[in-house]
């Protein structure tokens, strides 16, 4: 009999093992236990490398625990690693469409439908489009070269150049997806509130211009600057929230995404 015991304790000291950080998380995360999850998470990063789906799944464990500046964060992270993550973007508009700061966004139209594009598909995709294409401008090129018609020749000539223009975009758009997956640029307010100054330095008087945001506004930092000797942050970001807004604030108050 105690030896059964002992194979069933086994078992079960082995199956716990066999999942995964992900999944205990996932476990803790369906019990209502979201500090636990948040830990797991953050754990099974660290240890098994950066997905998408676990961090959409730490920033649902976030939101659920009213940390809604993490939750943005963990969301874009997981649009960087994954465009196409449809479940990640319409969490993340749910919850740009909670917070207290919705910065207008002045972006001209068509640089909104490059960034639209751009979150259509990874850069690997992009890289296997421009393959595509470019394969498809040697068979126009053939098309021009050989062909003996005229018909086939115009369509040739004329499939080339826009296939060299749509080539072109396409290894563009590959490389700085690339490169967006790469950087960290973008930040997340992370704490309940935060003030933006005109100056790298906590206002000191009425004439100081200030102006408050929220926790999860998402701002482009342009520039940083060590301040050793200020007590109140010893570095600050000078941060783009628009293309016409332009500021100072503590960079301990935002987090990179």
């Amino acid at each position: 009999m105690r030896k059964i015991i002992s194979a069933i304790l086994l078992f079960a000291a082995f199956g716990a093992n066999a999942l995964t950080l992900a999944e205990q998380a996932d476990s803790a995360y369906n019990k209502d236990d979201y500090r636990l999850a948040i830990d797991l998470y953050q754990q099974s990063l660290k240890e098994d490398g950066m997905s998408s789906d676990v961090y959409y799944n730490l920033g649902n464990a976030y939101y659920r625990s009213d940390k809604t500046g993490l939750a943005v964060v963990c969301y874009e992270r997981a649009l960087k690693l994954d465009p196409t993550d449809g479940d990640a973007r319409a969490n993340l508009e749910f919850v740009r469409s909670r917070i207290q700061d919705r910065p207008e966004d002045d972006s001209a139209f068509l640089s909104n439908l490059h960034n639209s594009l751009l979150g259509s598909m990874t850069a690997n995709a992009w890289a296997w489009t421009a393959f595509v294409l470019f394969l498809l401008l040697l068979g126009a090129a053939a098309l021009y070269i050989f062909s003996g018609r005229i018909v086939m020749r115009k369509t040739g000539f004329f499939s080339g150049i826009v296939l060299i223009f749509l080539f072109g975009y396409s290894l563009y758009m590959a490389w700085e997806s690339f490169s967006y997956a790469n950087s960290h640029e973008e930040a997340v307010v992370t704490a309940p509130s935060t003030q933006l100054s005109s100056a790298p330095r906590a206002a000191r008087n009425s004439t100081d211009k200030v102006v408050t945001i929220h926790e999860g506004t998402k701002v482009e930092i342009i520039d940083s600057i060590s301040t050793p000797d200020d007590p109140v942050s010893p570095k600050w970001y000078n941060v783009k929230i628009n293309n016409s807004t332009k500021a100072w604030l503590r960079a301990s108050d935002v987090e990179r995404i």
